[in-house]
């Protein structure tokens, strides 16, 4: 967890590293691009999965800066978020400071909950934390220490 604040708290981001073993990406609809699947499994993967502002602070900059520290901090390769498809603000916000959206995942309701929802549509976005060039736009360049663990 990192925490922006100022004379007061200002905001905040938390989040995790993505397991390994994929579960992160569980119900992705279609086949996960191959460098986020290698990417997971060599580790380097770090989900946020909140980023949190105040509303009435004067940082506009601040949810993009807590955002790149948290990553930093983690010597993430990848950066990955899941967001409610209908959140469409939040969605364009992660998309305005380079995140790419790379598919659909759904997650089934929680059978241990009473009535359960339905099942959670959800946008799997990433930020490739790597540099970019002219061969792979997309950041995610294929690279001997993003191979599969045998």
């Amino acid at each position: 967890m990192l925490i922006g604040e100022d004379t007061a708290f200002a905001g905040c981001a938390y989040g995790f590293p993505v397991p390994r073993e994929g579960t992160w990406w569980r119900g992705f609809d279609g086949a996960l691009p191959q460098s986020v699947e290698q990417l997971t499994a060599s580790g380097h993967v770090f989900a946020i999965t909140e980023i949190v502002v105040h509303p009435h602070t004067d940082d506009q900059g601040l949810a993009r800066r807590l955002q790149e520290r948290l990553l930093a901090d983690h010597h993430a390769s990848l950066g990955a978020t899941l967001v409610a498809q209908a959140d469409a603000p939040a969605r364009d916000a992660f998309l305005s400071r380079g995140w790419q959206d790379i598919g659909a995942i759904r997650r089934p309701p929680d059978p241990t909950v009473l009535r359960p929802p339905a099942p959670a549509l959800l946008r799997a976005l990433v930020l490739p934390l790597e540099p970019r060039t002219t061969a792979r736009t997309d950041g995610l360049a294929h690279e001997n220490r993003t191979q599969r663990p045998d």
